[in-house]
């Protein structure tokens, strides 16, 4: 039966302080009765003999590494997140340098050199380590509600991208959020939501409810406030965009108009991922059903007009291979849909200097106060609606109707 190391140690231990001791004839026998024993060849035993087995090695103490990232830049670091959103680390640091001076433009960041250094400095991997306590305090769910119109849906081509230019500014994906509260009966605002393909630029409008005359107002309202002239439209299969109005309107206008295939929502990723981080992020999924509001909405809007499109970066896929079952996606850096509309050649200089003179002027950290005014607003409205339908003399709780993200999560941050 074969020795374990420990015991060869055991035993080569025991005879080398017998070894140490004895004269050249009883060395000889050690020696036969370490390699008997033991099985090692008959030098390696003289050797640990003479030597005495190898004792256990202490464990290195590591000395404990001098922080570079002290609580001064923390702090700073936690205005910035909170600025952006809560963005992921390889977000935030595409753009710290732009918001940092923006903040710093305003009297909203006030850090020392040395701190502004390493702020600049911090990689994406570390930016989510140290914010790891406040990003766990952060989650969601989700919800849809589209029905089909199969009104000249024979007309409207299916997407295929063979008259659409993605690299080009003004192709853009539209869709509604019902704002239904998970009932589904009777009126509700909805947002329409047009989000550009190759910038990412985003417009949000509310309106009373799904109609298309209302939905076909706002789209107008939208396309005038694009800073680069409406290309295409891509929208889902619901009756609010399949419509006579909205396809004459586009034939007139010289507007591609197709149509994704239905129940495939990837055909509309773009806007689909600005339905969560613009709308549902910041409004949540109570129901909003009543004029005051649909104004507050409107004016929330508003304010993430400027804070989305100026200040939010966002990554775009480059490419997707798979081999196997291991699918690699390629990203490229994030930039905002102010800096990808600056990049464009298809957009004019005078366009540019006018986003330039905008971006100057707009304070990021006011934008994010103004954003959760409204949201308590917004909040308040719905909690005192549901104390009155529910007859009640305290308003209920708001972990009732909002998901915890919705709640203004950066308000300690950014006071």
């Amino acid at each position: 039966m074969s020795m374990t190391m420990a015991e060869k140690h055991a035993v080569t231990r025991k005879l080398s302080e017998r070894y140490r001791r004895a004269r050249k004839l009883e060395k000889s026998a050690l020696i036969d009765m370490c390699c008997e024993v033991t099985g090692y060849s008959r030098d390696h035993a003289a050797r640990l003999l003479r030597a005495g087995p190898p004792q256990k090695r202490q464990p290195r103490r590591r000395t404990a590494r001098r922080r570079t990232y002290d609580a001064e830049v923390l702090f700073a670091l936690r205005r910035v997140w909170a600025t952006l959103d809560g963005a992921c680390g390889k977000r935030v640091a595409a753009v710290m340098e732009q918001t940092v001076s923006a903040m710093q433009r305003h009297g909203e960041l006030m850090i020392s050199s040395e701190t502004r250094s390493k702020l600049l400095a911090v990689s994406a991997a570390t930016i989510d380590r140290m914010l790891a306590p406040d990003r766990a305090k952060l989650a969601l769910k989700g919800r849809v509600g589209t029905k089909p119109g199969t009104l000249l849906k024979h007309q409207i081509p299916v997407k295929t991208f063979a008259e659409w230019d993605e690299a080009r500014a003004g192709f853009v994906e539209i869709d509604l959020v019902g704002h239904d509260g998970g009932v589904l009966r009777g009126e509700y605002c909805q947002t329409l939501d047009v989000t550009d393909v190759a910038t990412g630029w985003t417009e949000t409008r509310a309106v009373r409810n799904k109609a298309q005359v209302h939905v076909f107002a706002a789209l107008k309202e939208i396309r005038a406030a694009l800073p680069f002239p409406l290309l295409g439209i891509d929208s889902d299969n619901g009756s609010e965009f399949i419509n006579h109005e909205l396809y004459r309107y586009c034939q007139e206008e010289r507007i591609t108009f197709t149509r994704s295939r239905a129940y495939r929502k990837n055909d509309s990723c773009y806007v689909e991922q600005k339905n969560w981080s613009v709308v549902r992020r910041n409004v949540g999924y109570a129901r909003l059903d009543t004029p005051e509001e649909l104004e507050v909405l409107n004016d929330l809007y508003a304010r993430l007009r400027d804070h989305t499109n100026f200040f939010m970066p966002s990554a775009k896929l480059l490419s997707k291979t798979r081999d196997g079952a291991k699918v690699t996606k390629r990203y490229d850096t994030p930039a905002t849909p102010y800096a990808r509309t600056l990049a464009s050649p298809h957009v004019s200089d005078t366009v540019k200097r006018r986003l330039t003179k905008r971006y100057d002027a707009l304070n990021p950290v006011a934008l994010k106060r103004e954003i959760a005014t409204l949201q308590r607003r917004l909040y308040e409205l719905v909690s005192l609606k549901e104390s009155i339908r529910r007859r009640e003399v305290q308003a209920p709780d708001l972990d009732d109707i909002y998901d915890e993200s919705t709640k203004m999560a950066f308000d300690d941050i950014l006071t």
